[in-house]
């Protein structure tokens, strides 16, 4: 799906763009399968779906689930090159964090975070000082500092400085600034303050939680991107395999499909088109399960996300589930998909996941999904190849962005400029029409 994304602002930037895929669709491994006949298929099911699992082109199905942050970093580029044109997005109805065995709403308001079990009455005292502390930080105006140093300062001190308990830290730093681990404690406060302002700006604009999700699946998005890149004269070929990556000197020169060759100076891939350019770092378990009910504790949510902090499950990594259903056109009517995923750490990936598999329970089917995570060995510099990472276990799309704006810095030598893009689209487009 990176591909695609910077396929379209490539060809926005005026980059003559020709994008190969091996595969039959859009968006790699990161695609929405239908029908749900060909998931049985994928996941060697030898049995068709039941009969109650309704009509099989009713169903759209990730492979690997994230919701978008309506404040983030993909909105914006989706805003920016006007691919929004060709998607609706419905507001996720809630986010719910796990503690001591049981599921709790992220409040969405003042109300409720005074009303949530999630913390005692005290604490919410605190808890609310340090969010006015986070919602007035600016980090060019000290006088909003009150004795804290964006870059030195760390989070675990800056939870101290406002008395925060163990479990409101959990809460915080998984459900609000999402991050997988705990690593980010030593690191300087500054990424965490900005993580838990776009989630609370995130919040502010629709109210209910701060992801969004697309009508049919996340497949929609790279086909959004697909035809952006053609409107600015980019090229598709689906169902392309490629042979051969040609090299002359340490450097890209083309791409071999077929018997011919197709010429370039740079080249976007994912890592399983150069497996002797990447190195294995780890791997994700995804558990597909088709639901015949909402999740329990949820309120009837027909979307949702729960998020397991690794704390509380003895982990070293959060297990996140993201859920959604017959309302956003990806299911049969009446039924529900919830997607559970973590980072592996064991040698029983399943025994690691059954955690989230519990809160769903009972399920009517499962698709088990372990996948390899690679990091490039290769920064391009020299190759000119540049390959975007595999997908993490987050339920999010902001790491993701991060990485489309690096390869777009490694690749021009410039920072990815959203208003940049924009004055782009104008110059096709015409004021008028933005």
């Amino acid at each position: 799906k990176n591909e695609c994304i910077l396929s379209g602002i490539m060809s926005v930037n005026g980059k003559k763009v020709l994008h190969m895929d091996r595969n039959p669709y859009y968006g790699g491994e990161s695609s929405s399968i239908t029908p749900l006949e060909e998931l049985y298929k994928r996941f060697g099911i030898s049995d068709s779906p039941p009969e109650s699992m309704g009509r099989g082109r009713d169903w759209n199905v990730d492979l690997i689930p994230k919701f978008l942050m309506a404040n983030g970093q993909l909105v914006k580029m989706l805003l920016y090159t006007e691919v929004t044109r060709y998607l609706d997005f419905k507001v996720v109805e809630g986010s719910f964090v796990y503690k001591g065995g049981k599921i709790y709403k992220v409040p969405s308001t003042e109300t409720e975070a005074l009303a949530s079990n999630l913390m005692g009455m005290f604490e919410k005292r605190r808890f609310r000082k340090f969010l006015v502390f986070v919602a007035n930080f600016d980090e060019n105006d000290p006088k909003t500092f009150e004795g804290v140093d964006p870059k030195l300062t760390t989070m675990g001190d800056v939870y101290k400085k406002f008395d925060l308990g163990q479990d409101v830290v959990d809460f915080t730093g998984h459900a609000l600034a999402l991050y997988r681990t705990d690593d980010y404690l030593e690191q300087p406060c500054l990424e965490t303050i900005n993580r838990i302002k776009l989630y609370s700006e995130s919040l502010a604009r629709y109210g209910k939680s701060p992801y969004l999700y697309p009508l049919y699946g996340l497949g929609e998005l790279p086909q959004g991107f697909a035809r952006l890149s053609a409107i600015y004269g980019g090229t598709y070929m689906l169902n392309k395999p490629v042979d051969e990556i040609v090299m002359e000197g340490g450097h890209v020169v083309g791409v071999k499909s077929e018997g011919e060759v197709a010429r370039c100076k740079q080249l976007i891939c994912d890592p399983s088109y150069i497996p002797d350019r990447v190195h294995k770092v780890g791997q994700v378990i995804r558990v597909i399960c088709v639901l015949s009910h909402p999740i329990k504790n949820t309120n009837d949510a027909n979307s949702c996300q729960i998020i397991i902090p690794q704390n509380q499950v003895n982990r070293k990594s959060d297990i996140y589930v993201c859920m959604i259903s017959y309302a956003h056109n990806v299911a049969a009517q009446g039924k529900y998909i919830a997607i559970a995923s973590t980072t592996v750490e064991t040698s029983d990936p399943e025994a690691e996941i059954e955690p989230a598999l519990e809160l769903l329970e009972p399920i009517d089917q499962k698709f088990v999904a372990i996948s390899d995570m690679y990091e490039l060995t290769d920064d391009g510099t020299e190759s000119q190849i540049f390959a975007s990472r595999s997908y993490d276990a987050t339920t999010h799309f902001e790491t993701t962005c991060n990485d489309i704006k690096d390869i777009y810095k490694r690749m021009t030598g410039s920072d990815f400029d959203f208003e940049n893009m924009k004055r782009k689209q104008n110059d096709v487009f015409g004021e008028d029409e933005q």
